[in-house]
């Protein structure tokens, strides 16, 4: 059985209730919302361990909410949504989310989804305690920090891991389905995208330039590789 708790928000109770009876089955404990206040209430005093969270709820939209909890904690997200527009999804992983699903979903796909995301926990992508040092890029696992050339860099728990796989081999290509092995778990069944998001969004808190960067290289068709010695 599992444990953890889970915020599920959605303003559809026949919704809301299908989702908690099969997190229940799976030892899971279950908070509920039906809007976006209330949801950003549950989750500023209960903390919960993720949040599967609808793009269309009343009072303040699932993206906002997103927006919100991810500058306030790392909380896991899966957003729900309605829409098949491409980027009404990649807004969602743009802001934070860590997976989405279209409704209508599978319960028993969500379900290995949300234990896919918190099998991994945060900072899961660097194994062990000691500290990784790559050129300007410093890693300390025990203590999840970063810096670069000295300058501490405020991480998600997926920005985390991803620098810290790609520091841990300087130089070395790695693929997006690598990254989401590693990062996200070998059952993750989300948008291969969703490393590309990750990845600008690191990028803009590690490279002065984000649109030319110095560190965080593509390797088209490929993948992302980590070059310490700048140009």
């Amino acid at each position: 059985m599992s444990s953890g708790k889970i915020l599920v928000v959605d303003d559809e109770a026949s919704v809301r209730k299908l989702v908690k009876s099969y997190l229940h089955r799976e030892g899971y404990s279950v908070l509920e919302a039906e809007n976006g206040a209330d949801a950003l209430k549950l989750a500023r005093t209960e903390h919960p361990d993720l949040v599967i969270l609808d793009l269309m709820i009343p009072e303040v939209d699932g993206l906002e909410v997103c927006r919100i909890l991810r500058a306030e904690t790392g909380v896991f997200i899966i957003m729900l949504t309605a829409r098949t527009e491409e980027t009404d999804k990649l807004l969602g992983l743009g802001l934070g989310a860590d997976d989405y699903l279209t409704k209508p979903f599978s319960p028993r796909e969500l379900v290995a989804r949300v234990k896919a995301i918190l099998r991994r926990g945060p900072g899961e992508g660097t194994p062990g305690d000691r500290v990784v040092r790559s050129g300007v890029v410093e890693i300390d696992p025990s203590r999840h920090a970063a810096t670069i050339s000295g300058k501490p860099l405020n991480l998600t728990a997926r920005e985390f891991d991803i620098l810290s796989m790609l520091a841990k081999r300087p130089g070395m290509v790695f693929t997006r389905e690598k990254l989401l092995e590693q990062v996200w778990g070998m059952d993750f069944y989300g948008d291969p995208r969703v490393v590309d998001v990750h990845v600008a969004k690191l990028r803009k808190k590690v490279e002065e330039d984000a649109a030319h960067p110095r560190y965080i290289k593509t390797v088209r068709g490929v993948g992302y590789k980590l070059e310490t010695g700048g140009e």
